[in-house]
């Protein structure tokens, strides 16, 4: 059975990332991308689909863990009855190479290990065939995919698995080093296990320490970018929502997605979070992945795309996974990439508009291609969507997804650049007027008085937390203060903010999920807003509180069973814990700052 959600940790080379077990199991890899098929799929089934698990001998062994500062490599301090000893894992940055290593030491004492490897690919659906190279190396190949593993203990079969077995004393040091590679294609070549070590020390080290100061919050913000970069994919510059697929909102239930691609709509929380915290050049590669991946007919534009910016995401099932903690079923792919989602234009405008304010230059056909997505979009705004939560119920007139369409024409309106035609800045001045006034007009509540989820319903929907944060209307109009109160009436469930009212039947799922921390981190941006910071300051420490001991935050969280849930880590999650931090730091929101008019902010984010 696989762990707790909250106690893995990742490792990761900005190629693909693994998920280790508090007790030393390698439960979850995909190879060479995020992805790839897996060949440890424990996470989602159980050991005979898949893990390598280093661990002592001892039942009885205890372990404390850590990142060494700065980084992904993590270390893991064993103690038994007979001694101490630590394990010190990563995944190497060794050009296209991919894989992961794993080197045992000894601290003092004697302390007895055991290496159990068990290989399945395909998501552990496929049987390889394991053969000895030589004496330190095995290989195992099915299909494409071909893993060699070295390491100077002698590795025997027993049943399916490749087990070895042997001790560490003070001083001692064993390597165990995998790396995938084409079956077709001789094997990868042997890398040195402590060179790599120092090389992956080197990169983290100099990455995270460019990061800004976020004042008492620096480190968990600093953990947090450092897990956002880790998500990153070198090659290309996407960032992909989380490295794993199917890890359920509802323990037992279905509501279980494969977010292992990269969303159009996470591109201004993004760059907002790599801006703030000093990282222009990865919020470049990320605003250049966009441009790349939205690149076409605007009639085209999907709400995610895979990591190169492919379009064809086509979901299906693993029936033979037995699922999180039997959460079935199992997905690989992702059917919203189909859908119709309004707020799509609004957020990649908005995120155009952020990026030049902020000094990151734009490409020469920048204002080409937003013209053409604002002409496909004054032709569509008027239709219902499935929204920013991707339901899989009837679309609807979402209220968030009119004030994106909103947001698109009033930051185009505003760009004046040299050489722009001033009859645009009009008519989309025109276009952004007509849709809020048909906003105002059906999207508020006439008795409440706050934006509701959607044209003529009375429900609520954490969304709207970020429909307060533009410069839609001022903070202190009385429809955004009641909408933040209604939502703290209707929305918090034990501290937490709910999306929406899952029994409502919106979404066109069996009921019941997590509370998505996003929300409740755009609720401490709107408490700075609105110059309630003790509030936003005691939210804040809360939800930091529901990190792992390793700062890592899941999508959901369970108030009754005091569980993460869902997609592990979340980068959406570890975008709003940045912006957050930074709104409090410096007493602004950093998710307004990121959707605001440049009139109304200046470019230090200090509101005028």
């Amino acid at each position: 059975m696989a762990s707790r959600i909250e106690d893995y940790a990742m490792l990761g080379n900005c190629r693909s990332a693994a998920l280790v077990s508090r007790d030393g199991s390698i439960d979850w890899l995909c190879v060479p991308r995020f992805d790839s098929a897996a060949c440890f799929a424990a996470l989602v089934g159980d050991e005979s689909n898949g893990r390598w698990r280093i661990a002592p001998a001892d039942p009885d062994a205890t372990c404390q863990r850590k990142y060494i500062d700065g980084s992904l490599v993590l270390e893991t301090e064993w103690r038994c009855a007979t001694g101490r000893a630590r394990v010190i894992e990563f995944m190497p940055f060794a050009g296209e190479q991919v894989g992961v290593t794993r080197i045992v030491e000894g601290i003092e004492g004697r302390v007895d290990f055991e290496s159990v490897l068990t290989i399945r690919f395909d998501y552990g659906s496929a049987l390889p065939w394991v053969s000895r190279l030589d004496e330190q190396t095995i290989t195992a190949v099915a299909g494409p995919d071909l893993l060699v593993v070295r390491s100077p203990i002698a590795v025997e079969g027993e049943g399916m698995h490749s087990v070895a077995r042997f001790a560490v004393g003070a001083g001692d040091s064993v390597p165990f080093v995998m790396a995938w590679g084409p079956s077709h294609l001789p094997p990868p070549e042997a890398l040195d296990a402590r060179q790599e070590l120092k090389d992956s020390l080197a990169f983290w080290e100099n990455w995270s320490d460019r990061c800004n100061d976020s004042g008492e919050w620096s480190d968990i913000v600093r953990r947090s970018l450092i897990v956002l970069k880790g998500l990153s994919y070198l090659p290309t510059g996407g960032i992909v929502a989380a490295p794993t697929t199917s890890l359920p909102e509802q323990l037992g239930g279905q509501r279980n997605w494969d977010y292992r691609f990269c969303w159009a709509r996470d591109a201004t929380f993004v760059l907002s979070a790599l801006v703030n915290a000093g990282y222009h050049d990865e919020a470049s590669a990320w605003r250049e992945w966009v441009r790349r991946a939205v690149a076409g007919s605007p009639g085209q534009l999907q709400v995610l795309y895979g990591l190169a910016g492919e379009r064809r995401l086509e979901e299906f099932e693993l029936p033979w996974l037995s699922g999180y903690e039997g959460a079935k079923p199992v997905r690989v792919g992702n059917a919203a990439s189909a859908q119709f989602q309004l707020d799509i234009f609004g957020e990649l405008v908005g995120a155009f508009d952020h990026a030049l304010r902020h000094g990151v230059a734009l490409q020469p056909d920048a204002d080409d291609v937003q013209s053409v997505f604002l002409e496909h979009l004054e032709s569509i705004w008027r239709h219902p969507d499935e929204g920013i939560w991707e339901i899989r119920g009837e679309p609807r007139h979402f209220v968030h997804s009119k004030v994106m369409a909103w947001l698109a024409f009033q930051r185009a309106a505003e760009q004046n650049r040299d050489g722009r035609d001033p009859g645009f800045a009009r008519r989309w001045r025109g276009v952004a007027d007509e849709i809020k006034a048909d906003i105002l007009a059906k999207g508020v509540d006439p008795v409440r008085g706050c934006f509701t989820q959607s044209y003529g319903s009375t429900e609520l929907d954490a969304s709207l937390l970020l429909v307060t944060l533009t410069d839609f209307l001022p903070p202190d109009d009385p429809r955004i203060v009641a909408t933040v109160r209604a939502i703290e009436d209707d929305l918090l469930v034990e501290g937490f903010v709910r999306r929406y009212d899952t029994r409502s039947g919106v979404d066109g799922l069996p009921p019941g999920e997590g509370e998505f921390l996003p929300c409740s981190f755009w609720l401490v941006e709107n408490y700075v807003l609105l110059g309630r910071l003790d509030e936003a300051r005691t939210l804040f420490t809360r939800l930091v509180g529901l990190s792992n001991d390793l700062g890592l935050l899941a999508e959901e969280y369970d108030p009754r069973s005091k569980r993460l849930l869902g997609n592990f880590p979340q980068a959406f999650s570890h975008v709003a814990l940045v912006n957050a931090a930074f709104s409090l730091a410096h007493g602004y929101s950093a998710t307004a700052d990121s959707h605001a008019s440049p009139h109304t902010t200046d470019p230090q984010g200090a509101r005028a």
